[in-house]
């Protein structure tokens, strides 16, 4: 796999969190994983975090990914701590030359950011480049028809996901369907990452449009659909 990767995909920084909820403004952080995979699909670093987030963890929160508020409580560092951690090592995987991908980026960076602002800790800027195996596969394969969960799209790639809605199992898998995407489009993807941050911003914006005219044409004549991105406006 790796001699046919794009520069850009041989080695990814990998992001995801699991929360206590949806909301992005108001959500928290209960666990999350920063890993680095190789060309291979290989785990070459790995850092996770379990966090007390400081209120209490809805039952349907705990139901999706396991973790209550008891367990939170006992087992998690402080989330103030725990952010400021999460921040410093997603700068220095930007630092040291690798893109960060994350399913769903304007969800995880959003919440992150809001965590951010609730403790204090500064916010990385410029925010890229970031790599969205949603923004992508939606844009290279947009007539599939069926969802487009982070499951059923490793599925259709091939990518194996152990236990989904892990932080860790998810990150990792992610990173695995950025590079199998890399690999499948190789023709019609930017082959720098900074490049492809940029389009997949006019992607993403494009995505949005298409879906709140859908949403507006056969549901709510209201609805609207952030196309901003990798971080909700």
């Amino acid at each position: 796999m790796g001699n046919a990767l794009p520069l850009w995909a041989e080695t990814v920084a990998v992001f995801d969190t699991e929360t206590t909820g949806v909301d992005v403004l108001q959500s928290r952080v209960v666990s999350s994983t920063i890993a680095l995979v190789g060309p291979s699909g290989e785990v070459r670093e790995r850092y996770d975090w379990l966090l007390d987030p400081g209120v209490e963890i809805p039952a349907a929160a705990a139901a999706v990914h396991g973790i209550t508020t008891e367990v939170a409580r006992a087992s998690g560092v402080q989330a103030s701590v725990g952010i400021s951690q999460l921040v410093a090592q997603l700068s220095s995987m930007l630092e040291r030359g690798f893109p960060l991908v994350a399913y769903n980026a304007p969800y995880d960076f959003s919440l992150l950011r809001a965590e951010a602002e609730r403790y204090s800790v500064g916010w990385i800027e410029p925010l890229e480049p970031i790599i969205d195996p949603l923004v992508i596969d939606r844009h290279c394969d947009r007539y599939r028809k069926g969802k487009r969960t982070l499951e059923v799209v490793a599925q259709h790639y091939g990518v194996p996901l152990g236990q989904a809605h892990d932080a860790g199992e998810d990150a990792i898998a992610a990173g695995r369907v950025a590079q199998a995407l890399a690999l499948r489009y190789a023709h019609v993807l930017p082959a720098d990452a900074m490049e492809l941050h940029r389009v997949q911003q006019s992607w993403a914006a494009t995505q949005a449009a298409s879906f709140q005219e859908y949403m507006r044409r056969v549901k709510n004549s209201d609805f609207v659909a952030d196309g901003s991105w990798p971080i909700r406006s």
